[in-house]
């Protein structure tokens, strides 16, 4: 029998799935993977039933149907005050790790670089060595987890080709000011770099803050691929769309890759977003408050604990420091307490390529207030 020579030897199964699976064995409140347990808004549900029955189940364009990448320039208009061209800047994706993927292999080869800021979320790496590159690691400060941009600097070296950022920053929450923007632009105007600038939870900014998009500085969004989704926005994790926007020339190249990894995003999940957003354009404008709400009612809820709670900005990841609890390492922490208490939860060192000497774990605010509030009585406890 031919002996199968892996590509990514060092890959497993992510912790996503293990801890996801671990809740479903245990019957554990599952605050371990990112996705809601409420339902989206019936508007879009019911588009998607009305798209299936009317026929939009064939092949969409390559590049995604015509009526969604209208509104999404739309949308970047609104949102962002950015103009896009729908037909050369903008594709559709089933999913925002396609896209990244599609950026990378179609960014960097043999023997380059690309930076990634630690921690960081785990299909970066894997698709920067399948394209037969090298990831260089630079850690995030420690507990405010900003990025040092001199010590991005000097990871910069003549291989470097492309940076990967991510903001708002799972699994931290952590959020860029228009200051990391104006660095980050300034280091790859100097050094010619490419950016892949994941922006899935761009809606999810809190206590009045903005969402920096790399979008609106013009010197980083003329060599950016910067990626969207559908499923953080809408609460519909499992229909695995997105979008890219890229300028022209860098949109062509990605496309040359996704049409041959997914070739189209599913058709009437396409149809359906389309509908809704013509109908309810300023629906992502809701979000921020709404997830909020979640994020204080757990964090309020955790007051009398004796984990450490600094409110995340962004995203619906709240990190938990649970060093005067436990000296265990976080992700036997994670697994005891699936079993034992009935809650599950994500390690924070497993998002590093080194992990430092911290006691964090990821919980998923994106849960009914029934299920936050219980899980807090849970942690309040022990």
């Amino acid at each position: 029998m031919t002996r199968m020579r892996s590509k990514l030897p060092d890959v497993g199964t992510t912790i996503f799935t293990r801890m996801s699976a671990l809740a479903k064995e245990c019957d554990a409140m599952n605050l371990s993977q990112g996705y809601p347990d409420f339902e989206a808004p019936q508007a879009l549900r019911e588009a998607l039933a009305k798209a299936v029955m009317d026929g939009h189940n064939q092949y969409a364009p390559m590049a995604g149907l015509p009526a969604l990448r209208d509104q999404l320039a739309k949308q970047l208009k609104i949102h962002r005050g950015v103009d896009c061209n729908p037909d050369t800047e903008i594709t559709v994706v089933p999913g925002a790790t396609e896209g990244i993927f599609c950026a990378i292999m179609a960014s960097v080869g043999h023997g380059d670089e690309v930076i990634v800021l630690d921690p960081c979320y785990d299909s970066y790496e894997p698709a920067i060595k399948l394209a037969g590159a090298s990831a260089v690691h630079v850690a995030l400060e420690a507990h405010s987890f900003r990025v040092d941009w001199n010590a991005v600097a000097g990871a910069i070296t003549p291989r470097t080709r492309m940076i990967v950022v991510n903001s708002p920053h799972n699994p931290t929450g952590a959020t860029f000011s228009h200051d990391d923007l104006i660095s980050l632009q300034q280091l790859v105007q100097q050094h010619d770099l490419l950016v892949c600038s994941d922006e899935v939870y761009e809606h999810l900014v809190y206590d009045g803050r903005q969402h920096h998009s790399v979008l609106q500085y013009p010197q980083l969004r003329e060599r950016s691929f910067a990626h969207f989704s559908f499923g953080k926005t809408f609460s519909v994790t499992g229909w695995k769309t997105g979008y890219c926007v890229a300028p022209p020339a860098l949109t062509a190249e990605l496309r040359k890759v996704h049409q041959f990894v997914a070739f189209v995003a599913v058709t009437p999940v396409q149809q359906a977003v389309a509908d809704f957003l013509a109908t309810d354009p300023q629906y992502p404008a809701t979000l921020a408050n709404f997830y909020q709400q979640k994020r204080d009612l757990f964090c309020h809820a955790l007051s009398s604990s004796r984990f450490r709670v600094s409110a995340s900005g962004g995203t619906y990841f709240q990190l938990l420091d649970y060093s005067e609890l436990s000296d265990l390492p976080d992700h036997q922490l994670c697994e005891d307490w699936t079993r034992k208490l009935g809650i599950a939860s994500i390690p924070m060192s497993v998002f590093y390529d080194s992990p430092p000497q911290q006691h964090y774990l990821r919980f998923c605010f994106a849960k009914s207030d029934t299920t936050l509030e219980k899980a807090a009585e849970v942690l309040c406890k022990i």
